[in-house]
C-alpha cells in the first residue's frame, strides 16, 4: 500500500495530556469480523504489522481538525488521534466515519462529547439551535452572558461553537474590538474579554484556526489585554510582541508556508504561557485542543526543518566556517540551541529520527568547533553545553563513538571530551552552575551501567580504557598541581597514612580489575619497604599494615596471595610475632596443591556431607549456621589430635589436667597461646555430666552401641573449638578466642 493520501500517524493521549507517537502506516476501512462492524485498520509502513484496529462505534464522537486529522476517543481516558499527510486522504476517512454513522461529512463532529442527564438532552433536543444576538456594541453584554451560560453544559457549548463558526462570528467581534478600542469603551472592551476567552474553552479547532489566523491573532490577543480584574491597566502583550520580539533569520528560510507556521506557533505558544489566565481544574479540560493545536504544529515545523537538507547543510557550514565572525556564530548556536530544544517536545520515534539526522550532519565536529572558538564567551559556552546535553542524554553511546573515533585523528588537547573538561575546570561562575551540569554529563558518559555490551563489541571495557589513557590527565591536572615545593614537609608526612588507606580501600572491593593494576605496577612493594623500616614499633602504621595482609589472607584474595608470596616472602618470613605472613604463605601452599591435584576439593566436599550425628535428624539452623560461619576456617587452623579411646580413659586416670599447647593464627598477641583440656569425672571445678547413652554416636565399625569418650569441656585460654569431625577420631581445630564448649 503506498498510497501518500493514507499515510498517517497514529497518536495516543497519555496522562500528561501529551501525545504519544505510536508509529507511522497506512489507514483503511473494512468490515473486521471480529469486531463485528466497519473499522478503521492502520498497518506500519515498515513491517505490515497492526498498529491500530478500531470500530467506527455509531456513538463515538469523532473530530476532524486542521484539515488533517481525526480525533476520537475509544474510552474514558484514551484518546485517538490520527495525523495524515495529505488533506485528501483525510476526507476520505471522514466521509467513511459519517457514512457509517449516517452524519454529514462537512461537520466536524460527528457526536456530542459528553452524556448528560435524559432531561437536559430532552430539553435541548427539543429547543431549536442556539441564536445568537447581533453583533453589536448594544448587545455584548448579553452575548457574554450566553457565553458564560453555555460553558457548564457540553450540549450548549457545542450548539454555541457551532452557532459562532457558521455566521463568521470571529471576525465581527474583532472589528467590535476595535471600534472599543477606539472609542476607549471600557465596558465593552471587559466585555470582549469575558466572550473570547469563553470562545477558548468552546475547544474546537475550526474556531482556532480563525483566531490564530494572520489577519486576526493580534486583535484576539488585544481582547484579552482587557481582563477586568486589573482595574483598568491592560496589559501590553501585543507591544511586546511586534516591538520587542524579533524574529531573526540566521539562516533564511525560504519556504514561506514554514515561516507562517513557526510565526503562528510561538504566538499561540505565548497566548497559552502567558495571556490567557492560569486554567481551572475544569477548564484545563477544556483547553486540551489548543495544546494539540499547538503540539502538531511543533511536529510539522521539525519535520519540516529536518527536510530542508540546504537550510540544515548552510547551518554547519557557516557553524564549522573560520571565516564566521563572532556575533554570527553567536546566532547560530543560540539557534541551533533553541532547535534542539524545540525537539524535546516530540515524542521518542520523532526525536530519534531528528537527532540521527542532526549526528549525519555532522553537529558533534560543529559543537568542538564552537567549543574551541568561543572560549571566553559564557553565553556561547553556555549554549554549547546545552546542545551537548540534549546529545548526552538522547544518545550517550553514540557520542562515546564519536570521541574513540575522534582520538585516532587528534591529539588529546583537541579531543571534544577533554574540551568539556576543560570548560568544567574553567567554569567563571561563582556557583558553578555549569561545572555541575557538565560533571553530571561526564559522569553519564563513564558510567558502566548505561553501556551496551555485544558479541563484537564492549563498550564498557573498550571506553573506560580510553578514558582513562587520553583524558584522567586533563581531569586530575588541577589536582596535581595544587601540589607544591611549599607542601612538600606536610605531603611526606600525611601521604604514607592517606596512601595505606586508599590502597585498602581499593583491595576491600575485591574488584580483580583493580587487583591487577596492583600487581602489574607492584604496589605492595612500597608497603613492604615502609612496613620493614617501621622495625619493631608497633604503631599505627604496624596495625595498619598487618591488617591489609591479614584481610587478603581471611578473605583469600588467591591472586593477591599468590602475587605477595611470590615477590615478597623473603622479606617477610622472618615475621614471626604474627602468623598473618606464614598463614599467606600456608594460603599459597594450599592454592598450589588444588591446583595440582584437584580431587582434594571434591574430597572436602565428601567430609562435609557426611558429618556424623547423635541422631538421623537433620541439622538444625543454629548448627548448620555454626558449620558454615567456620567453612572457609579449617585450612587455617592446627589440629591436636588426641589418642584413641582407651589411651584418653588412661589419661583420666593420670591426672586432672592436660595442658596441651598450640600455635595461635591470630593478630591478637605475639606468645603462642595454650588451651586446656578438663574431663568430667576429674577433680576440676568445671564438671559435666556425661550424656545418656542413647544420644551417643556409635564409633566408626562398631554400630549403634559403641560410645564415644567420656564428655568433655575444653576451655582455652585463647583458642576455641571450632570445628568437631566424628571420624573414629577426635579432631580438635583452635581459633584466636577464649571460649568454653561442651563435647
Amino acid at each position: 500500500m503506498t498510497d501518500t493520501r493514507r499515510r498517517v500517524k497514529v497518536y495516543t493521549l497519555n496522562e500528561d495530556r501529551q501525545w504519544d507517537d505510536r508509529g507511522t502506516g497506512h489507514v483503511s476501512s473494512g468490515y473486521v469480523e471480529r469486531l463485528k462492524g466497519m473499522s478503521l485498520l492502520v498497518r506500519a509502513e515498515s513491517d505490515g504489522s497492526l498498529l491500530l484496529e478500531s470500530k467506527i462505534n455509531p456513538n463515538t464522537a469523532y473530530q476532524k481538525q486542521q484539515d488533517t486529522l481525526i480525533v476520537w476517543s475509544e474510552a474514558e481516558n484514551y484518546d485517538l488521534a490520527l495525523s495524515f499527510q495529505e488533506k485528501a486522504g483525510c476526507d476520505e476517512i471522514w466521509e467513511k466515519i459519517c457514512q457509517v454513522q449516517g452524519k454529514d461529512p462537512s461537520v466536524d463532529i460527528t457526536q456530542e462529547l459528553v452524556d448528560e442527564s435524559e432531561e437536559e438532552r430532552f430539553d435541548d433536543m427539543s429547543s431549536p439551535g442556539l441564536e445568537l444576538p447581533p453583533c453589536e456594541l448594544g448587545h455584548l453584554e448579553e452575548l457574554a452572558e450566553l457565553v458564560a451560560s453555555s460553558l457548564p453544559s457540553p450540549l450548549r457549548r457545542e450548539k454555541l461553537a457551532l452557532a459562532v463558526e457558521n455566521e463568521g462570528y470571529i471576525r465581527k467581534l474583532l472589528e467590535l474590538f476595535r471600534q472599543c478600542e477606539d472609542l476607549e469603551n471600557t465596558d465593552g472592551l471587559h466585555h470582549l474579554y469575558e466572550i473570547v476567552k469563553g470562545i477558548f474553552l468552546l475547544n474546537r479547532t475550526a474556531l482556532f484556526e480563525v483566531m490564530f489566523s494572520e489577519e486576526c491573532i493580534m486583535d484576539v490577543i488585544g481582547c484579552l489585554e482587557h481582563d477586568p480584574a486589573l482595574d483598568g491597566l491592560p496589559r501590553r502583550h501585543r507591544d511586546f510582541l511586534t516591538k520587542t520580539a524579533r524574529f531573526k533569520e540566521v539562516i533564511p528560510i525560504g519556504d514561506p508556508e514554514l515561516r507562517a507556521k513557526i510565526h503562528q506557533t510561538y504566538r499561540v505558544q505565548y497566548i497559552q504561557d502567558m495571556v490567557l489566565p492560569t486554567p481551572s481544574v475544569f477548564e484545563e479540560n477544556m483547553l486540551s485542543t489548543l495544546h494539540s493545536f499547538i503540539f502538531f504544529n511543533k511536529v510539522e515545523i521539525v519535520g519540516m526543518l529536518q527536510d530542508d537538507e540546504k537550510f540544515l547543510t548552510d547551518l554547519f557550514a557557516q557553524l564549522t566556517d573560520e571565516a564566521t565572525d563572532d556575533d554570527k556564530r553567536h546566532e547560530l548556536v543560540n539557534f541551533l540551541k533553541e532547535f534542539c530544544a524545540f525537539s524535546q517536545t516530540l515524542q521518542p520515534q520523532n526525536r530519534d529520527t531528528f537527532f540521527k539526522t542532526l549526528s549525519n550532519m555532522g553537529i558533534l565536529p560543529a559543537l568542538e568547533v564552537i567549543l574551541v572558538s568561543g572560549m571566553d564567551d559564557v553565553q556561547v559556552r553556555g549554549a554549547a553545553t546545552d546542545i551537548f546535553s540534549y546529545l548526552v542524554e538522547y544518545n550517550p553511546s553514540m557520542v562515546r563513538e564519536f570521541i574513540m573515533q575522534e582520538s585516532q585523528q587528534n591529539d588529546d588537547d583537541i579531543l571534544l571530551i577533554n574540551l568539556i573538561i576543560e570548560h568544567m575546570i574553567c567554569d567563571s561562575d561563582p556557583e558553578l552552575g555549569g561545572a555541575v551540569q557538565l560533571m553530571g554529563l561526564l559522569r553519564t558518559l563513564v558510567d558502566p551501567e548505561n553501556m551496551m555490551a555485544t558479541a563484537n563489541k564492549t563498550e564498557k571495557t573498550e571506553f573506560l580504557s580510553f578514558f582513562y589513557k587520553h583524558c584522567m590527565h586533563v581531569l586530575s591536572a588541577p589536582l596535581l598541581a595544587n601540589t607544591t615545593d611549599d607542601n612538600e614537609k606536610v605531603t611526606v608526612c600525611q601521604t604514607p597514612p592517606g596512601a595505606l588507606r586508599f590502597m585498602r580501600r581499593i583491595i576491600g572491593l575485591k574488584d580483580e580489575f583493580y587487583n591487577r593494576y596492583i600487581m602489574k605496577n607492584f604496589l605492595f612493594e612500597p608497603v613492604v619497604k615502609a612496613f620493614l623500616n617501621n622495625g619493631a614499633r608497633y604503631n599505627l602504621m604496624n596495625s595498619a599494615i598487618i591488617e591489609m595482609f591479614e584481610y587478603v589472607r581471611v578473605e583469600d584474595v588467591k591472586s593477591l596471595t599468590a602475587h605477595i608470596v611470590e615477590n615478597y616472602w623473603k622479606s617477610l618470613e622472618d615475621v614471626d610475632y604474627v602468623q598473618t605472613f606464614k598463614g599467606l604463605k600456608l594460603r599459597y601452599e594450599q592454592q598450589r596443591e588444588r591446583q595440582d591435584n584437584p580431587k582434594l576439593d571434591s574430597m572436602r566436599s565428601i567430609l562435609r556431607n557426611h558429618r556424623f550425628r547423635r541422631d538421623a535428624r537433620t541439622l538444625d539452623d543454629d548448627e548448620e549456621m555454626w558449620f558454615n560461619a567456620d567453612e572457609e576456617e579449617l585450612e587455617d587452623c592446627e589440629a591436636v589430635v588426641p589418642p584413641s579411646d582407651n589411651k584418653i580413659t588412661k589419661a583420666l586416670k593420670d591426672s586432672d589436667d592436660k595442658e596441651v599447647l598450640g600455635k595461635s593464627s591470630s593478630l591478637s598477641g605475639r606468645q603462642s597461646p595454650s588451651f586446656k583440656l578438663s574431663f568430667s569425672g576429674s577433680t576440676t571445678k568445671t564438671s559435666l555430666s556425661s550424656p545418656p547413652a542413647s544420644l551417643r554416636p556409635g564409633s566408626p565399625g562398631s554400630g549403634a552401641k559403641g560410645s564415644p569418650p567420656t564428655a568433655a569441656t575444653v576451655t582455652t585460654k585463647v583458642g576455641r573449638i571450632t570445628r568437631l569431625v566424628s571420624t573414629g577420631t577426635w579432631v580438635v581445630f583452635i581459633r584466636a578466642q577464649q571460649k568454653t564448649f561442651q563435647m
